[in-house]
């Protein structure tokens, strides 16, 4: 069984082999990213898929919000660059939920956290526990708890 780690392993060796800098540079990166991720804590450990598509989501994340922030700094070329690196980084990732999927299944998580007693300011937190496995992946933090506020609060 290939991991997601040696899928990134190999398609690094093919980019290289194919001189393709932008690519290549970019899964080195990302192994770097799960390289020390490995060797953080007490002791070395092989990441799991799942910490590995953690690791690869918050390099994209990073990648995003760099291509932002060059972008209002008026610098296109490195704003270009991080979204270019960051669309390398999408295709290992699972396929985002458009906004009404998410919609949908924060809909359904309102309705049971309800149904369980949940109100108020609580909700937030019972609604999120109930979401996030559901999304996990699939969606930013951040964009299914705008969701989840804007559907607690009656929008």
């Amino acid at each position: 069984m290939t991991t997601l780690k040696s899928k990134l392993q190999d398609d690094l060796n093919a980019a290289i082999k194919e001189r393709d800098e932008l690519r290549s540079s970019t899964l080195r990166l990302t192994l770097a990213a799960i390289t020390k991720e490995e060797v953080a804590g007490k002791e070395k450990r092989e990441l799991s898929d799942e910490d590995v598509l953690k690791v690869i989501t918050r390099e994209a994340k990073k990648r995003r919000e760099a291509a932002e922030a060059f972008a209002q700094g008026g610098r296109t070329e490195q704003a270009e660059r991080e979204k270019a690196e960051g669309e390398v980084l999408a295709q290992y990732l699972p396929k985002q939920l458009s906004d009404d999927e998410l919609n949908a299944i924060v809909a359904q998580a309102v309705k049971e956290a309800k149904a369980a007693g949940a109100e108020g300011p609580r909700a937030m937190g019972a609604v999120m526990k109930i979401v996030n496995p559901k999304v996990a992946g699939q969606a930013e933090g951040g964009r299914v708890a705008a969701a989840v506020k804007k559907m607690l609060a009656g929008g």
